[in-house]
């Protein structure tokens, strides 16, 4: 969708992130909550905010549905579109990541390639790639939206696990198999790493 435009030019701000990270005692970080639909990356992302904001830090959730509520409601489902509506919110996470937020993206985000492309943007240990691993029959038996139905049925094209693939990720940061772990054990998981990773302690 084009590059840097001609006679365009980046501008510095007067605080640095260092400064940031002093004011709110944390560092940003991206935790990319991956897996199919119905695994339960949203429900996870969102008690994962919870938990956070109780410990009072700053912290957002960019959620799939949402978000082509409104930035992305333009694009539809081919793999085409599937990767700009990534790159979008790769975009639009690293300038969350810039002001020292900690966001919980949740998104199939099928294609490894796409997730590798986000991960770019950041400064190394930035992306947490988190895997919501739950296996194709569980999600299906959950279907909260009723997609799963659809999809056999035909009625929804390109469908994640049906007719379009899923590649897992191969070495995520967290790996949280949510047909054993309840949503409160998700989410301490991912707290717990990003305290152990310094993001809850500003530099």
């Amino acid at each position: 969708m084009g590059g840097v435009r001609p006679n365009i030019t980046k501008h510095r701000g007067e605080v640095d992130r260092g400064t940031r990270r002093k004011a709110l005692g944390q560092k940003g970080a991206l935790v990319w909550l991956t897996g199919l639909s119905g695994s339960g990356k949203s429900t996870v992302a969102f008690r994962a905010e919870r938990a956070l904001v109780e410990r009072r830090r700053a912290t957002y959730v960019l959620d799939g549905d949402n978000v082509r509520h409104g930035l992305n409601r333009d694009l539809d489902f081919s793999a085409e579109a599937r990767a700009e509506n990534i790159r979008r919110i790769g975009e639009v996470a690293k300038l969350f990541v810039d002001a020292e937020i900690i966001v919980l993206a949740a998104f199939i985000s099928p294609y490894r390639e796409d997730r590798a492309r986000v991960r770019s943007l950041l400064e190394p240990g930035e992306f947490v790639e988190t895997y919501v691993n739950a296996p194709l029959s569980v999600c299906e038996g959950r279907d909260p939206k009723g997609l799963y139905r659809k999809a056999r049925a035909g009625e929804v094209g390109q469908f994640t696990g049906i007719s379009a693939p899923y590649e897992a990720p191969e070495h995520p940061e967290i790996n949280l198999p949510t047909d054993s772990m309840d949503v409160d054990a998700c989410a301490a998981e991912i707290v717990a790493y990003l305290e152990q990773s310094g993001f809850l302690a500003g530099g």
